[in-house]
């Protein structure tokens, strides 16, 4: 094989799915490689995580590759092309190439820590035991909670994805929920697991987050969105992993580097949404009525109608919610609604008459005049500022 020294830009393959949120931050983190330091000729292909591995990878003669490794036989092609290759899924399937991925230890750090800020003193975990970073970040979510001074329970989901085996996972799901105590703060190993999770929740009429609150991993963009309610995630910092196994495989590519250790990567942080985003209340009446207020701000739920539903004084549930939350009932409804007009501004083109019709607020001006207060400016201005 001719040396890379005589070409024009090295020849790199980059055997990663393109149907991830993360995958496509990792592709973005090398292009910045690419960018800064190339140029490389790169060969990328639509590809999920299960595709099968490339035929015409036998006989490419290239310089380098760049993989997510799924499958025996992928780690095996790889191998027996000789060239220099940087892992970043798991050692699973590494075949011995370097890897350079997400630090799991921290990713449990994270989790524990968020739900135990938030007032859990019951934890559980579900989780996946087939792949070694699973086991880290449930291992460590453990022993972070056991430091803190509590137990933490798991159920072990060993084929997560195995569609005809739905109704029965769920359905031993359910009973696992009905049994824990509550509430609980849950680590879901993986987003795909949170959304089983939260399905379940659902389907048995347990309340997220006030009875069982979920956090995953990976924040995949589309899972996490398309729950109800949202799903908290930890956010890996996927272009920071795609930038350094670049850094690597250049550096392999010119004999400059043999290592053999893992290069581990700290998550951004967790993405609080629905599922995880309140505190934890025990005060019975204070939670039925945060829960009332989240389904029916939007709709017009009134202080009024709040306190017949719960069979409640005004001014008891005034006292109480301000005790507990440091908010009056109307404040919450207040927040509530403001949080879905600014995640229409966000993610819509919505008129301010529809969103003001979809938020509860009587009329477009009033909400106007409601938000530019509350905000310090217009609706508009902080649509275009967060776009």
């Amino acid at each position: 094989m001719p040396s890379i020294a005589h070409r024009r830009a090295p020849r790199v393959a980059l055997l990663i799915e393109t149907t991830r949120t993360y995958t496509r931050e990792l592709l973005a983190g090398v292009r910045s490689y690419v960018a800064a330091h190339g140029p490389w000729s790169t060969y990328l292909e639509l590809r999920a995580l299960d595709s099968s591995p490339p035929d015409w990878l036998k006989d490419w003669d290239g310089d380098g590759i760049l993989t997510r490794t799924f499958s025996a036989e992928t780690s095996k092609l790889v191998t027996a092309t000789g060239l220099p290759a940087v892992e970043l899924r798991s050692t699973h399937f590494a075949g011995g190439r370097p890897l350079v991925g997400c630090n799991n230890q921290d990713i449990g750090r994270m989790v524990a820590e968020h739900l135990y800020e938030r007032g859990f003193r019951h934890f559980a975990a579900y989780s996946q035991r087939n792949e070694e970073f699973f086991v880290e970040r449930v291992d460590n979510f453990k022993k972070v909670v056991r430091a803190y001074g509590h137990r933490c329970l798991e159920l072990p989901e060993d084929h997560p994805e195995r569609v005809p085996d739905w109704e029965q996972s769920q359905s031993r799901l359910i009973h696992w929920i009905a049994q824990l105590p509550k509430p609980i703060g849950i680590f879901a190993a993986t987003d795909q697991l949170g959304v089983r999770l939260l399905e379940a929740c659902q389907t048995a009429g347990v309340a997220v987050p006030e009875e069982v609150a979920v956090v995953g991993a990976e924040n995949e963009e589309t899972l996490c969105s398309f729950t109800t309610p949202p799903l908290s995630s930890v956010r890996f910092d996927g272009h920071a992993v795609g930038f350094a196994a670049a850094e690597l495989l250049d550096r392999m590519m010119h004999g400059r580097s043999n290592r053999t250790k893992p290069v581990q990567v700290a998550p951004k942080g967790i993405v609080v949404r629905g599922s995880s985003g309140e505190l934890v209340i025990s005060d019975r009446l204070v939670a039925r009525a945060v829960a009332l207020i989240r389904e029916g701000a939007v709709h017009g739920l009134d202080v009024n109608e709040l306190s017949a539903k719960l069979g409640a004084s005004r001014s008891t549930l005034d006292r109480r919610m301000k005790s507990v939350l440091k908010r009056s009932p109307k404040d919450e409804i207040l927040r509530v609604r403001f949080r879905e007009v600014e995640r229409l501004l966000r993610q819509t083109n919505l008129t301010i008459d529809l969103i003001a019709e979809q938020t509860g607020f009587t009329h477009s001006h009033y909400l106007q005049a409601a938000f530019k207060a509350r905000y310090k400016q217009t609706p508009g201005k902080f649509r275009r500022a967060k776009s």
